[in-house]
């Protein structure tokens, strides 16, 4: 475009899309907030939200990750859980992360909407089936190594999988919209006259 002498020269401003790494800045912040809230969240009749599954769930809802990189995103989970954990067995969350963070990745990779009327549920509903996934395989290894009985992992450990998957089907949904505000920008005031 030829400008003539006495004409400003116009420049266009394009809205930062926050580069091609951005995704790696917000599941680590997300996972970060979610390890604090683990520490600090106290245990109700024994059982807890996993606060790294929901916020890696929130991570992929909103960064839409290729699959290579949501199990990165589960092993760095898995890497901050096991120091942090709880159980009998940390190194379990070694495989269980994973596996949860690439079936929310395929998840939210699938086309079709999830949706109640003008509500998206598929931050709800990958939150769930996420933790499902990873619980499962968690539990499972769990019994496993350390040859628990049947009994055990069915009226035990297994109730409580689908319990902590219904809580962070709630969190990672609550979450989901204010997060989307800010990951998209619509948080942030105008800097225009």
């Amino acid at each position: 475009m030829e400008t003539k002498p006495n004409e400003p020269e116009m420049t266009i401003y394009e809205k930062n899309k926050g580069g091609t790494y951005r995704w790696i800045t917000v599941s680590v912040l997300l996972l970060a907030i979610g390890a604090i809230l683990h520490l600090i969240s106290p245990s109700v009749g024994g059982i807890t939200p996993n606060w790294t599954i929901a916020m890696y769930c929130l991570a992929i809802n909103l960064t839409r990750p290729t699959i290579g990189q949501a199990f990165g995103i589960g092993l760095v989970a898995a890497a901050i859980n096991v120091p942090t954990s709880k159980s009998a067995f940390p190194y379990g969350n070694l495989l269980s992360e994973p596996v949860g963070a690439v079936v929310c990745a395929l998840l939210v990779a699938l086309s079709y909407r999830m949706m109640l009327g003008n509500l998206n549920l598929k931050p709800a509903i990958t939150g769930f089936i996420s933790t499902v996934a990873s619980g499962l395989t968690f539990i499972t290894t769990l019994k496993l190594v350390l040859s628990l009985p049947m009994a055990v992992y069915l009226y035990a450990m297994l109730p409580v999988v689908f319990v902590v998957a219904a809580l962070n089907a709630v969190i990672t949904q609550v979450l989901y919209f204010p997060a989307k505000k800010l990951f998209d920008g619509k948080g942030r005031q105008s800097c225009q006259p």
